[in-house]
């Protein structure tokens, strides 16, 4: 595990190293619009994007995804690869949602560091599009087609994959929970039996292994995949985008958890499946929040190669 962190983090600075181009000047930027890397305290690499929001960089590869020993819907554990990308932080808060000149649909909006929710799954979708265009990049969605059809090799910010969230939340581990023992939840997440039935200000709970906070708990966060229950009986090995939309009563994934979530729920294998809201306009789903991902560019993955040749 300890290995897996500094592999995470080593080449996180190697993706970013050309982010820089002196430690004199923090302001200096790379094609994709970040800046100002830094080491946090638990080894991890934290970026800041053009728009203000501080993302992790992950290395990618193989890792085992899903759960033997789970529900019927987390089987058969298999192996997945998957390429370089960069993750949120942060779960999508009122603060970063404004940015985007947006409406905000949440129940809770006191404070201005706490998640969104009740957001529908094309509004997440929305978001990520404003926040690429605000950063200079391709959005990654076709607003003009039904779904909103997803263009992975886009520059922009998109929801995870389903495998992203979990390589993300495993953080090189294998078992429920990054940090081990499940009675340290409350250490890590706001969940049923911490919440006080509310979302609380993102990033008050520990970080998990890769410095990546409220994973477990606060709010469910949507990922791009169509859920299936069945799904992992014929996933790809390698970037897994989820089954093809069956057209009509589509559900997409939601993970983590969320404040009302039982510890169980909050496992990174634990699925659920949940109606997106876009034509519903009684949506309510105050658990139901996000964060964004997008891919390292060919920049960055240039400097990563060019970097790992020379030793």
């Amino acid at each position: 595990m300890i290995l897996v962190r500094f592999f995470a983090s080593a080449v996180a600075v190697l993706l970013l190293s050309g982010c820089e181009k002196s430690d004199s000047n923090a302001n200096d930027q790379s094609p994709s619009g970040t800046r100002g890397a830094k080491q946090t305290s638990n080894g991890a690499t934290t970026l800041t994007t053009k728009s203000g929001v501080e993302m992790i960089a992950l290395p990618g590869g193989e890792f085992v995804m899903g759960n033997d020993h789970g529900n019927a819907d987390e089987v058969p554990a298999h192996k997945v690869k998957l390429s370089p990308f960069l993750i949120d932080k942060l779960e999508v808060t009122h603060e970063m949602f404004a940015k985007a000149q947006l409406p905000d649909p949440s129940h809770w909006q006191e404070n201005l560091r706490t998640p969104v929710e009740r957001v529908r799954w094309r509004d997440a979708k929305r978001y990520c599009n404003e926040r690429s265009l605000l950063e200079g990049l391709k959005p990654c969605y076709n607003e003009k087609t039904t779904d909103w059809d997803c263009d992975y090799a886009a520059s922009g910010y998109r929801l995870p994959t389903e495998a992203e969230w979990e390589y993300a939340a495993r953080a090189g581990t294998d078992g429920a929970f990054d940090f081990g023992a499940p009675e340290k939840l409350r250490q890590y997440a706001w969940f049923k039996e911490s919440s006080e039935e509310k979302t609380h200000p993102a990033g008050q709970r520990k970080p998990n292994g890769f410095g990546i906070y409220d994973l477990y708990g606060n709010v469910s966060e949507w990922c791009e995949d169509v859920y299936s229950p069945t799904y992992y009986r014929e996933s790809a090995p390698v970037d897994p985008h989820g089954p093809v939309s069956p057209g009509k009563d589509v559900k997409r994934v939601i993970r983590g958890g969320s404040w009302r979530s039982s510890l169980d729920q909050c496992r990174a294998t634990a699925r659920q499946g949940e109606r997106t809201g876009d034509t519903d306009a009684c949506f309510s789903t105050d658990y139901c929040g996000f964060r964004c991902v997008r891919r390292a560019t060919p920049e960055e993955l240039h400097q990563l190669t060019s970097t790992n040749g020379a030793r």
